[in-house]
């Protein structure tokens, strides 16, 4: 299946699902200048060595079903369409992907939880396909741990009326390379709430996007991550608005720290011609810790009807409020203790919204850990 008849849009004009359709990245494109390719270990030519392993191990709850299939099941490639090279390499390149499945009306009991395992020195690719049929509702949380160079497509399908709350957590080792796309697609009425946490690996480049193939449809993308020293964490956001009445709200946070410590952000919102009624809003906010660390925000929206219920967005990146650390300080605390407690609140507004309290005290904990650097 060759390149898409109908483009994204002027923010995201090409998607296929043929590899030729994509030529090599060379930095200089919008889509890839932020993006250090000479780290991304041959993921965007083709030319990284097929050696490496990512196990997905799933503790599903009992209400769900889970299948490891391969890649010609008709299921796959159906709610996203590849729109970069390295997706494009990924689709073409999996071998077995791991489909979850909620029934219809069911109302999952626990958390479904995925943990994908990096080890080699080579290049993986994968696929995970959740599909949450009518009126159901479930609780999904993936998992990445260990040395890897992987690219993979998540796929979330989520049905008419139907609810799907996500978290994906990035904690791999020091030396990993991931490059995802997660794309949820949203039936009439149905409800997203997607939460990212990202704080290991190499060099991250994650993707989320959403589109609309009903009215009614509601999604809230949140995120936190933190980025030392040398590392390279972005995000690339798309929320396609096609249908009328439709919502969504974006929400990330990032902390930076350390000599050449890059954090990415990047929001587009599509409001097209028939997408009547939409109410949407994007915010990024950066906290800078010290010097040598840079942050990219780049909020972008695309308004094609002037029928709308709302859209914004915001960005900003800075420095630590003197005012805030006077304050606690004048109140006895030392500077260090004022300092964290000024980071934790600004992150943790947002991870308290992660409905796990097991996810939730180990983000914070790992926060700390990074603050105690």
């Amino acid at each position: 299946m060759g390149l898409n008849e109908k483009p994204l849009s002027t923010l995201h004009e090409r998607a296929s699902y043929d590899l030729d359709d994509f030529e090599v990245p060379t930095g200089r494109e919008e889509a890839w200048r932020f993006t250090p390719l000479s780290r991304l270990k041959g993921l965007h030519t083709g030319k990284a060595a097929p050696e490496g392993h990512v196990v997905v191990d799933v503790d599903a709850a009992p209400e769900v079903t889970v299948e490891t299939v391969g890649r010609d099941d008709p299921r796959l490639g159906k709610a996203y369409v590849p729109a970069d090279r390295v997706s494009a390499q990924a689709y073409n390149s999996f071998e077995k992907a791991t489909v979850i499945t909620v029934p219809r009306e069911a109302v999952t009991s626990k958390p479904t939880v995925l943990t994908l395992t990096g080890s080699g020195d080579g290049a993986a690719y994968g696929h995970i396909l959740v599909k949450v049929e009518p009126m159901a509702e479930a609780l999904v949380v993936l998992d990445h741990k260990g040395s890897a160079v992987y690219a993979d497509n998540v796929e979330f399908v989520v049905g008419d009326g139907a609810t799907l709350r996500v978290v994906s957590l990035q904690d791999w080792d020091d030396d990993a390379v991931h490059v995802s796309h997660h794309h949820a697609q949203l039936a009439k009425d149905a409800s997203f709430r997607g939460f990212v946490v990202t704080l290991g690996g190499d060099l991250v480049r994650l993707s989320p996007s959403v589109s609309y193939t009903g009215p009614g449809g509601d999604a809230d993308l949140a995120g936190v991550y933190f980025v030392d020293a040398g590392q390279h964490l972005e995000h690339r956001l798309l929320v396609d608005h096609s249908q009328p009445n439709c919502k969504s709200n974006v929400d990330y946070r990032g902390a930076l720290q350390g000599e050449q410590a890059h954090a990415v952000w990047i929001g587009d919102v599509i409001i097209r011609v028939e997408a009547e009624g939409t109410d949407t809003y994007e915010l990024n906010r950066n906290l800078i810790l010290t010097d040598g660390a840079r942050a990219d925000s780049v909020p972008n929206l695309e308004i094609l009807t002037g029928e709308v219920a709302g859209a914004g967005h915001a960005s900003t990146s800075g420095r630590l409020d003197d005012e805030h650390i006077f304050y606690l300080q004048a109140r006895g605390i030392p500077f260090d203790e004022a300092r964290r407690l000024v980071i934790r609140g600004f992150l943790g507004q947002l991870i308290e919204k992660i409905q796990i309290e097991e996810i939730r005290d180990r983000v914070m904990s790992a926060v700390e850990a990074e603050l105690a650097r």
